[in-house]
């Protein structure tokens, strides 16, 4: 590698949030989500992070392997459930727990020869209106998958669209409960805006837990809140360097679209970094960085490869005497830096007016990513 941008991932971070969740949601059981890559991390990379959870959720049944292959043989959910009638021949291959959201799906099951009957849950649509069973229907689909010989055993479950706000889940809630309270079978509820915001006020049981983004350090009402707020630690870092030192006279202008233009004499440093490698190109000039674990600011429009920082802030303020800053030196564009500064990914994303998810999500393949191991990873 000679491009110097990496990101990192904290192993000891991810353990770190699962036990703190584990202590917020005692009593359940957590589904830990690694869709979409383990959001981004590399579902490789996270697995012995998080392999304390009590079982895994899944979107692709490749992703189920890719944790088979890891050596788990504990509860795996398929969160979508199966995307064709020959899926079911991998769920029984690889004992995989399965979503059932439509007739369809039912309907599969019925013509499915297989050994061993199939976990299932049955999803119901309480108001996100995406997938699942309207109210009305669930429990004839309950009753329905109930008699079906290829399933052993049928949880029940939901989604919430509004978890991230105070009383959000309470419409929805009661929308399940006066159809589904009475059915039987393990619950599953809350996502992670839901486990943590709402446990108080859901006052039910559930037997399983869907989490996702706390557990990768994002913020789950961001920017009200900030995953420091919760004890959680940042999982991902995205580090650079200064490659180019310029002095801006004032008057004169940075970047595409001349957006940023200079009222006094600036240092600015160029950042190896750009939207090519999943920095956001709509984050605003001003949008928080850290250079040499000081808290600086981007200067006018990301581009492809590069972007720019203000450096006389950190001359003003005799900063940058203490950590001499100049070509080579070190810009953490979120997480942590080497000497141990923070800068948390939501509050980069509320810059670009998108989500942590996204960013994590949208990491290039040409950014080379690292495993850190426990001595590495934050405190």
């Amino acid at each position: 590698m000679t491009r110097p941008i990496q990101a990192l991932v904290h192993s000891a971070a991810l353990k770190h949030n699962l036990a703190r969740i584990k202590t917020l949601c005692a009593s359940t059981q957590i589904l830990a989500v690694v869709k979409a890559n383990a959001y981004g991390h590399g579902i490789e990379r996270v697995y012995e992070g998080l392999r304390g959870a009590d079982g895994f959720g899944v979107l692709e049944v490749g992703e189920a392997q890719r944790l088979r292959d890891l050596g788990w043989r504990g509860p795996i959910l398929l969160l979508e459930g199966v995307f064709d009638p020959r899926e079911l021949e991998e769920c029984s291959r690889l004992k995989l727990w399965h979503t059932v959201h439509c007739q369809a799906q039912i309907d599969w099951l019925t013509r499915h020869k297989t050994h061993e009957p199939h976990r299932v849950f049955l999803k119901m649509n309480s108001g996100m209106n995406r997938l699942g069973f309207s109210p009305e229907s669930f429990k004839s689909a309950f009753t329905r998958l109930d008699a079906c010989p290829q399933v052993g055993e049928v949880s029940v479950m939901t989604h919430f669209s509004d978890a991230d706000r105070v009383g959000g889940v309470q419409t929805q809630l009661d929308v399940f409960l006066s159809h589904a309270s009475d059915l039987g079978g393990e619950i599953s509820l809350c996502n992670s805006a839901a486990a943590l915001l709402q446990p108080t006020r859901l006052g039910l049981r559930q037997d399983w837990v869907r989490l996702g983004i706390a557990l990768y350090g994002g913020a789950v009402n961001a920017p009200e809140e900030s995953a420091h707020s919760w004890g959680l630690q940042p999982t991902l870092t995205l580090r650079s360097e200064i490659i180019a030192l310029q002095h801006v006279r004032a008057g004169q202008s940075v970047g595409y679209g001349s957006t940023f233009t200079a009222e006094r004499d600036t240092r600015i440093g160029i950042v190896a970094c750009g939207y090519a490698d999943g920095y956001p190109r709509h984050a605003e000039s001003g949008t928080p960085v850290l250079v040499q674990g000081l808290r600086t600011r981007t200067l006018g429009r990301v581009s492809m490869d590069m972007l720019a920082v203000d450096l006389e802030c950190l001359f003003d303020t005799g900063q940058a005497q203490e950590a001499p800053i100049g070509m080579g030196s070190e810009v953490t564009l979120w997480g942590e830096s080497s000497s141990g500064a923070r800068l948390e990914i939501d509050e980069v994303a509320h810059c670009a007016g998108t989500l942590s998810y996204e960013l994590m999500c949208g990491l290039s393949t040409r950014v080379p990513i690292r495993l850190v191991d426990h001595d590495d990873a934050p405190a």
